[in-house]
């Protein structure tokens, strides 16, 4: 025979089962979303009465020197800018820091993660959306952007002191997310450290920035709005390159992706 307390609980249970699956669901479905609207943005649209013929960009070998020609066209309108910004080539694994055209910092990625939308989605959308450079509106990071040290200057040389201080910038963990105008976020973090607490901070870094994900995604399904989806990159890189990477770009600069 069946109690209060037992029925109580078998409702509680089917509640959260039902929700946790509804909740799978509605992600699924942020999933799918998020790649109908990229082809709808992005993908093959006719011109005028004129259908492009798919095919003619499924061809694997055309496809590619089409990336080829608007990656070399998104970096010389990045030169224009007279401003320092990245290259990430996901094809030979290298993140670039440029000036005009040069390249002033080349890193070797260790470990690379994409989000599988840019991976298996429409090739022609996706060449698209990464066909012009992307600039950054947003980025969080365990390290200062623009460092700043107060020191109280000496009356007279009487009273100078060397700064035998350690520089604890090379201390302490780099990891950043750089959040883009097209809705891509871009995640650095360094090469796996030694440290166990520089581990530990990447840890949490990580998991704020996924309860963060739950948080917004929640309030999205709770009101029945599917949550919104964001494409990733994920890559790691040396810490002193990552760093430099980093500090180097201006808070809002501007970032090519060749796939």
């Amino acid at each position: 025979m069946l109690t209060r307390g037992k029925i109580t609980i078998i409702v509680i249970a089917s509640f959260v089962v039902s929700f946790l699956a509804y909740y799978s669901i509605m992600l699924a479905v942020s999933t799918a979303k998020k790649q109908k609207e990229l082809e709808a943005k992005f993908g093959l649209a006719e011109i005028g009465n004129d259908k492009i013929d798919p095919r003619f960009y499924s061809d694997s070998a055309f496809l590619n020197l089409c990336k080829e020609k608007t990656f070399f066209q998104s970096r010389i309108l990045m030169a224009e800018s007279d401003s320092l910004y990245i290259t990430f080539n996901l094809i030979d694994s290298t993140a670039n820091l440029e000036l005009c055209g040069v390249k002033v910092l080349q890193a070797k990625m260790k470990d690379l993660k994409i989000s599988k939308i840019l991976t298996h989605g429409d090739n022609y959308a996706i060449y698209s959306l990464l066909s012009s450079p992307m600039t950054i509106v947003s980025d969080i990071s365990t390290i200062q952007k623009e460092p700043i040290l107060i020191r109280m200057a000496p009356k007279d040389t009487s009273e100078f002191v060397p700064d035998i201080a350690p520089d604890t910038s090379d201390v302490e963990p780099v990891n950043y997310i750089l959040n883009m105008d097209n809705g891509i976020k871009i995640y650095v973090y360094q090469i796996d450290d030694t440290i166990t607490i520089n581990k530990h901070k990447l840890f949490f870094f990580d998991l704020n920035d996924r309860l963060k994900y739950a948080r917004n995604s929640l309030k999205s399904v709770i009101t029945l709005k599917v949550p919104e989806y964001h494409p990733f990159i994920k890559i790691r890189l040396p810490k002193a390159d990552a760093k430099i990477l980093y500090r180097s770009v201006p808070r809002h600069g501007q970032i090519a992706v060749f796939r």
